[in-house]
């Protein structure tokens, strides 16, 4: 049987997407990525990318980065993330990510990485110190889809801008080279033009505490979200103390509207349980919020508590953990190779 990280892309289109090792992954990662990394799988080739470089562009502790590395990989694969029949790796054992990230910093314009919002969200007033790294990470980020030459990306809404930014980036390399890209028998472009797959009930999982803000693994309340390794007990308590208001759940989706906290727990309930939201409405509309909590304590202990325990017995066994990432960089090494050796005879590089 061949295998199906093998299959011609041409047959299974080509994912592929990474997580950054900062913490502990918690629900908005789970229901925003890494369920759509699961599904993606049984209708693509699919690369899963630890993005460990994209990390140090802000300072980190090696023995802690370390320990995230592994940590995100526990948690792909206990999620059912397949790495026999996909890639699991990190992205610093494939020396083409970084190779092909200066060249397309060469093909990128200034005035594009400017318009990265991201940036100036994370530099904030102190932008002159901001590492050079944290500014060109869209590049890098580029790099990593297009090193394989991937079709899809499954993406999060705060990374829609990078990747319109990517295709930019593609374009513009295949316009620059086209001559030498039909020369050298590449056909008309290079580089596809990767394209986003945002969807599902819940892309944008808020903060527990403040249904204005995404649920994030910076916020100093660890109550303001759901650790994927946070016990049965741990879950239930972040659930019933998570932020609501006064009034009932409403019936239909439009009462949702200017109630933020009530769309984030009624979008975490449809999500978990593979809903609309309206039919999540249909259950318990006109009906209070401690009933729903309860429920929704049950529908994430059930979904969420054997992939903590997973996570946990994965974590004991990091020698296993190590062994899948070699793995999975050999594997992805051999599509990326071929895909640089290409891109240094069209711009000109000696190899």
């Amino acid at each position: 049987m061949t295998d199906a990280a093998s299959q011609p892309a041409a047959i299974r289109p080509r994912v592929f997407s990474g997580v950054q090792p900062t913490g502990n992954l918690h629900l908005g990662n789970y229901l925003g990525a890494i369920t759509r990394f699961v599904s993606l799988q049984e209708a693509h080739e699919c690369l899963y990318c630890v993005v460990d470089l994209h990390a140090i562009t802000v300072p980190q502790n090696p023995e802690d980065l370390r320990s995230s590395i592994r940590d995100v990989t526990a948690a792909f694969l206990a999620a059912g993330i397949d790495a026999k029949r996909h890639i699991v790796f990190n992205q610093s054992r494939v020396a083409e990510h970084a190779e092909l990230a200066w060249v397309l910093n060469c093909v990128a314009r200034l005035g594009w990485l400017n318009r990265m919002t991201q940036f100036k969200e994370k530099a904030g007033k102190d932008r002159e110190n901001a590492s050079v790294g944290l500014y060109a990470y869209p590049a890098l980020m580029a790099a990593d889809i297009l090193v394989y030459r991937a079709a899809f990306v499954p993406v999060g809404e705060d990374q829609k801008q990078h990747l319109e930014l990517a295709r930019d980036i593609a374009q513009k390399f295949n316009n620059d080279f086209a001559a030498e890209i039909e020369a050298r028998g590449q056909g008309e472009a290079f580089f596809p033009l990767p394209e986003p797959l945002i969807q599902g009930p819940a892309t944008r999982v808020m903060s527990l505490r403040d249904g204005t803000k995404k649920m994030s693994k910076s916020d100093p309340s660890d109550n303001s979200r759901i650790n994927l390794v946070d016990d049965a007990e741990t879950i239930a308590q972040k659930i019933r103390r998570a932020k609501t208001d006064p009034d009932a759940l409403p019936s239909e989706i439009e009462g949702l509207a200017g109630r933020p906290e009530a769309d984030n727990l009624v979008g975490i309930y449809a999500a978990l349980s593979g809903e609309a939201k309206q039919e999540v409405l249909r259950q318990f509309g006109g009906g209070q919020f401690s009933g729903f909590k309860g429920a929704l304590v049950d529908l994430a202990v059930a979904k969420l508590g054997p992939i903590g325990t997973e996570i946990r017995a994965l974590r004991a066994d990091p020698g296993h953990i190590d062994r899948v990432l070699a793995d999975g960089a050999e594997r992805a090494r051999a599509i990326a190779r071929p895909t640089m050796d290409a891109v240094k005879d069209i711009v000109g590089l000696l190899r």
